[in-house]
């Protein structure tokens, strides 16, 4: 299956890796992993909580292009620098998707781009 659509959020990496923010692919979007730079700058430095609300803020805009929102999402991805933040992230996942309940996975990785990111969030979201 080829991508129908791409779509960019101007996030500093897309070009220089080569890759879109997300690809709608027939009834799927696929949404990269997102951080909480916005406008080049890393938000909510030393916040695991701000920085996951802020990161889903990225995808929410690149479905909101899509045609889709954040009820449309089966599955999500966190990766984190340190577990030891997963209460706070999953409050903020919680708060995100209580209603909707994705699949999700969360999993420590070893660094980021940038130190003061402490976590990254991919979506996929299912167009009925």
């Amino acid at each position: 299956m080829s991508a129908d659509r791409l779509i960019s959020s101007g996030g500093p990496w897309e070009d220089v890796v080569g890759y879109s923010r997300a690809v709608v692919a027939g009834p799927w979007v696929l949404v990269a992993g997102s951080t909480a730079t916005v406008d080049g700058e890393v938000r909510h430095v030393g916040d695991p909580y701000a920085q996951t609300v802020e990161a889903f803020g990225v995808v929410r805009r690149a479905l909101e292009q899509a045609g889709l929102g954040l009820e449309d999402v089966v599955r999500t991805r966190m990766y984190v620098a340190d577990i030891a933040h997963e209460a706070e992230i999953a409050r903020a996942h919680s708060e995100l998707f209580d209603r909707v309940r994705p699949a999700a996975t969360m999993v420590q990785v070893g660094a980021f781009v940038d130190p003061r990111m402490l976590v990254e969030v991919e979506a996929d979201a299912y167009r009925a």
